[in-house]
């Protein structure tokens, strides 16, 4: 049970931080409110960073259902720990969400505008273009899981050094290509807290905008499994 534990607190940590930076930095009466988005961005890669280092040896610190199903794909990991993990992510994300909601309860009662809610609990694009939304999030999960497997090849590498280019990597990616559809990345990062604003009590909140939700599990799974499968066909010996 531990890997699932490992992943379920994880996921949490990661949308507690995450989603919570958002919310620090859109909502009214916020204290932090207009800081922008070199903060938010900064901030996410530290959301992954933190549950990274504390469960990296407890369930390889996925946290992404993309990532889990790339790592089966080219054998990193059983199949049947799959199902386990992917739930696990979904019930920690879900859980996050709705800490921040308890968090920030007045502040969502203080902002006017639904969409602002909205993007404290999952992502949306610049121009809504299904086809050109999930090309973005392929090719970011795509950029994540390849530079996730080149890290681990590397010989020699300190011990939590890893760690600290992950957290290299989602700045990069959400600097270069965040402006596209906030770079999800992880269906369990969009999904779990959309769910929770579809079901909180959030004052004026409007719809969850469910009909974005298929860019953030198509996009993302197909560049993982690209990722590992371009990784494997390439003679790094």
């Amino acid at each position: 049970m531990l890997p699932y534990i490992a992943e379920f607190i994880g996921t949490m940590i990661l949308i507690l931080l995450g989603d919570g930076v958002v919310a620090n930095v859109t909502l009214n009466k916020s204290g932090m409110k207009g800081a922008g988005s070199i903060q938010i961005t900064f901030a996410w890669g530290l959301a992954v960073l933190i549950p990274a280092f504390i469960f990296g040896a407890a369930s390889g610190a996925h946290f992404n259902p993309a990532l889990t199903i790339a790592l089966a794909v080219d054998g990193s990991m059983a199949w049947s720990l799959v199902p386990g993990y992917i739930v696990a992510q979904f019930a920690g994300a879900f859980c996050g969400a709705v800490l921040v909601y308890l968090l920030f309860k007045d502040q969502f009662d203080a902002t006017e505008s639904a969409a602002t809610k909205l993007g404290v609990f999952s992502t949306g694009p610049s121009i809504p273009n299904m086809g050109r939304n999930i090309l973005s999030e392929a090719i970011g999960t795509f950029v994540l899981v390849f530079s996730i497997k080149g890290i681990s090849q590397v010989s020699g590498i300190a011990t939590g050094l890893d760690k600290l280019l992950v957290f290299g990597i989602i700045v990069s990616v959400g600097m270069s290509l965040g402006g596209l559809t906030g770079y999800a990345i992880n269906p369990a990062r969009d999904l779990g807290p959309r769910i929770a604003h579809s079901v909180l009590p959030i004052k004026d909140k409007g719809d969850s905008n469910w009909g974005y939700a298929p860019v953030v599990i198509i996009g993302p799974v197909i560049g993982a499994i690209a990722a590992v499968l371009l990784y494997q066909a390439i003679p790094w010996a």
